[in-house]
């Protein structure tokens, strides 16, 4: 350890907990780390009890970790009296107070981090410095310079990177099994026909954190689970669940990735989700130890390239177009959506089972698989013409790994078409057809999936045909909705306008469903 000189003031935010970052190498005494409970983080949306608790376990473990190392760290609490609850008042506070004459920050992921801290970096009048977080593949003007001004595909960014990385690749360099994506072999509903292994879960006492957030008068919604929390919260725990996972669920969880049951709502997923976004784990990490499986034969190809191409490609890619088209993608409603978000988001109380079945298992869990995300849920408030804005606010709160930068391309992009196209080259909706293929919710539903109008009739039928009927001119000439719009145009006009008023009816009591 060498003998203090100067003194650097480091911040670290709730999403940088990277235990093998080269800053913590080495030990050294001229440098102090600040770790920070903020309300200006707990409060800019409504957030989910377990996400709260989730991060300042999380925060927590990793003090500990660095403590336990030699490092000096400031962990500012919530309810500390010098808690300013802001970040740059209380970086100038500690600034001040450690006498620091230099500060250095690992590059935010959220927009509004970056933009608090760049302007905080006019106001110090000691040297500022920022470095890689050293988690992510790409750095994040990458893709803006991969693309330049076409039009962004992920399938050809991934195919790059697994060119870049070497993965997955033949000696003579052409993808392995002589296919770049599996997806079609992915698909497969879950019978329930084998045993499912048991997912990986904790179950911390974490009652001290969650009284912290309830007396901080810090608001939340959902099951705190305080007294059983499942999620992993120190590197250790994170790597535990990623082995489990390539262990147990790897190998049958291409096949049934896209697959939703009552009884298993995690089926074959890693969960791991959290781990990575508060880079505890690295997505190299988790790459290569899945390539592993697959070259030990403990898993096929088609469901090791499918996770393979959900962390090195899809992840890196909803970064790249976050960085790339920030802060305007935040403002884009193409579509003109401007329904109230359902009052049944926040309580589960719906006759419709999937929305029951996935509202309620996010409510208790923090947690959703993508399907459940994107096709129950999303395909829904798409369908219903909710508020980009709305349905950003509950996907960011009510999921333990939604940070802005994943969260909202996944939302407002691939979910809500709000941006219109940019992320998916089409709206992802469907009926209820395909629900009823993928899961078991229709069955004792309120609601029949086979009924398009009348009593009983599902809302996703009406809705489906009300939702391409309203937003024709903006969609006729996409491509890839062809068929869609010949569908239609076949139906009689008494057919039509059946669906168009049992679809009014349903979008005049959202609330009732």
């Amino acid at each position: 350890m060498r003998k203090a000189k100067h003194k650097t003031l480091r911040l670290i935010l709730g999403d940088q907990l990277n235990y093998r970052h080269s800053w913590f190498r080495d030990k050294d005494d001229s440098v102090v780390y600040l770790v920070m409970e903020m309300k200006q983080e707990t409060g800019y949306v409504l957030h989910h009890a377990q996400k709260l608790i989730g991060f300042f376990a999380a925060m927590y473990n990793f003090v500990a970790y660095l403590r336990k190392n030699g490092h000096n760290v400031v962990h500012l609490l919530i309810d500390d009296k010098r808690n300013k609850q802001d970040l740059a008042a209380n970086i100038q506070y500690f600034v001040a107070q450690e006498k620091a004459d230099a500060f250095e920050y690992m590059y935010p992921d959220e927009y509004r981090l970056d933009k608090q801290l760049k302007a905080l970096e006019k106001q110090l009048s000691i040297p500022v410095n920022a470095v890689d977080t050293e988690h992510f593949y790409t750095t994040r003007e990458a893709l803006g310079g991969f693309f330049g001004s076409k039009s962004p595909v992920m399938e050809r960014f991934y195919r790059s990177m697994r060119q870049k990385h070497g993965i997955l690749l033949s000696m003579d360099g052409t993808p392995e099994g002589g296919a770049w994506n599996f997806d079609k072999e992915n698909r497969k509903p879950f019978k329930g026909k084998h045993q499912l292994p048991k997912p990986k879960l904790f179950s911390h006492d974490y009652s001290d954190i969650w009284k912290e957030v309830q007396q901080a008068g810090i608001e939340s919604f959902g099951n705190p689970d305080a007294q059983r929390f499942s999620w992993p919260t120190t590197r250790k725990q994170s790597m535990e669940v990623v082995k489990y996972f390539m262990k147990h669920l790897l190998p049958s969880f291409g096949i049934y990735q896209d697959a939703m049951q009552t009884e298993h709502a995690f089926l074959y997923h890693a969960r791991i989700s959290f781990a990575l976004n508060t880079k505890m784990i690295a997505p190299s990490e988790v790459v290569n130890m899945a390539v592993t499986e697959w070259k030990k034969q403990h898993a096929d190809l088609a469901s090791v390239e499918g996770f393979v191409r959900q962390i090195l490609g899809w992840r890196e890619f909803m970064r790249g177009i976050y960085w790339w088209k920030m802060p305007g993608y935040a403002g884009l409603n193409k579509l003109e959506h401007k329904t109230k978000l359902p009052e049944w988001c926040w309580t589960g109380n719906t006759k419709m089972n999937c929305l029951h079945r996935v509202v309620t298992q996010s409510l208790d869990t923090a947690y959703a698989h993508h399907i459940q995300r994107l096709m129950v849920v999303g395909n829904f408030l798409l369908l219903a013409g909710v508020h980009p804005d709305a349905v950003d606010q509950w996907y960011l709160g009510i999921y333990i790994d939604a940070i802005e930068w994943v969260e909202i391309t996944n939302t407002r992009g691939m979910s809500q078409f709000a941006d219109g196209g940019i992320v998916g080259t089409k709206p992802y909706v469907s009926s209820a057809a395909y629900i009823n293929k993928m899961s078991d919710y229709c069955k004792g539903c309120h609601y029949k999936p086979s009924v398009k109008t009348g009593e009983g009739s599902c809302p996703f039928n009406s809705l489906y045909w009300h939702f391409f009927d309203r937003h024709r001119p903006a969609m006729d000439k996409n491509p890839r909705l062809g068929m869609v719009y010949k569908t239609w145009d076949k139906m009689s006009a008494d057919k039509k306008e059946a669906l168009l008023l049992q679809a009014d009816a349903y979008l005049g009591k959202l609330n009732e469903l």
